[in-house]
């Protein structure tokens, strides 16, 4: 997918590029800066930086990777939080925008980024998080890579206090309802009679063969027309579903071709298909959302609230250790 977030030692990352959160004359230092020089090679990497100099707030220049799973590292400096107040959103932007900038001028088709500002600098994580995502987003609307946001635990990831509070309480009552449903099924069931005759049978191949003879279009088939019918054009729907760009050709080039469940809800979500139309996709490819499974149980949360932001709903997946959605 172009856009993910893994949780990982960014050091271990085997990405074209990977993003060091420097400070301005690019010393090693403490955090995600101590740890990319020591994988790197401090000696052999500080040589090379202090070549360079010196870095302002919210810009990005590169080296080699040396001993790192990469080509380069891009290096840029987070600002220090300071409030709110001394354009601390805009550097940090900043920050993604000229590293991205910088990755595609050099060539890169992958990069990892680490929460930047958000250690020793004290930006808050939730906000930074929304600044990363949203500022890589723009970027991959006009562009083609396979961007990373690598966070090394839950504790240093920002999604809502209130919106996984809001979740688990939407997943706790729907497990409860299913596992009250099932009980009520087994009761009723245990009191019937066990009924099997030969007249009950059905010549198997007769009945598939009829079933074949009605088949409704394929997923393929049904996924342009939805296209078409929100009046949406290809790239459009495949950026804003996090889906890569081949994926999407071998989808649109091969009818018979059925992608795995997460990347058709991504569809849904990037055509804000509404539940009866996410169910009829679905459909198509032989799926169904469930309401005893924890990761359908977030897409209905959503889906139901018409909230259709792929980004923040892989946040949410993501903070409940679930699959991201896209491909």
């Amino acid at each position: 997918m172009p856009l993910e977030i893994v949780r990982n030692d960014i050091t271990k990352m085997t990405t074209d590029a990977i993003v060091n959160a420097a400070n301005s004359h690019l010393k090693r230092g403490g955090g995600v800066c101590g740890a990319v020089f020591n994988a790197a090679g401090a000696q052999a990497l500080q040589k090379v930086c202090d070549q360079i100099g010196y870095c302002a707030v919210g810009r990005a220049v590169h080296t080699d990777a040396f001993a790192l799973n990469a080509k380069y590292i891009i290096h840029t400096v987070g600002p220090v939080w300071q409030g709110g107040s001394h354009n601390e959103e805009e550097r940090l932007r900043d920050c993604y925008k000229n590293s991205l900038e910088l990755a595609y001028e050099l060539g890169c088709e992958s990069i990892s980024f680490p929460l930047i500002s958000t250690g020793i600098f004290g930006y808050p994580k939730e906000p930074a998080l929304q600044i990363a995502i949203s500022a890589i987003d723009l970027f991959l609307k006009a562009h083609e890579m396979h961007v990373s946001v690598v966070v090394f635990d839950k504790q240093s990831f920002g999604i809502s206090k209130k919106l996984y509070r809001s979740i688990s309480a939407f997943i706790d009552d729907n497990e409860a309802s299913v596992l009250e449903e099932k009980s009520t099924r087994y009761r009723k069931k245990s009191s019937l009679e066990p009924a099997s005759s030969p007249e009950a049978e059905v010549n198997v191949a007769s009945h598939l063969q009829a079933i074949f003879k009605g088949m409704n279009e394929s997923f393929s088939q049904r996924l342009l027309r939805f296209i078409d019918e929100k009046e949406m054009t290809d790239t459009e729907t495949y950026k804003k579903a996090n889906i890569d760009r081949k994926l999407f050709s071998k989808i649109r080039n091969n009818t018979d071709y059925t992608p795995l469940k997460k990347t058709i809800i991504a569809f849904a979500i990037a055509l804000e298909l509404d539940l009866a139309e996410t169910e009829d996709l679905l459909e198509k490819a032989g799926y169904r959302l469930s309401r005893s499974h924890k990761f359908d149980l977030i897409i209905l949360y959503f889906i139901e609230r018409k909230n259709y932001d792929i980004h923040e709903i892989n946040e949410a997946l993501f903070a409940f250790d679930q699959m991201l959605l896209g491909a």
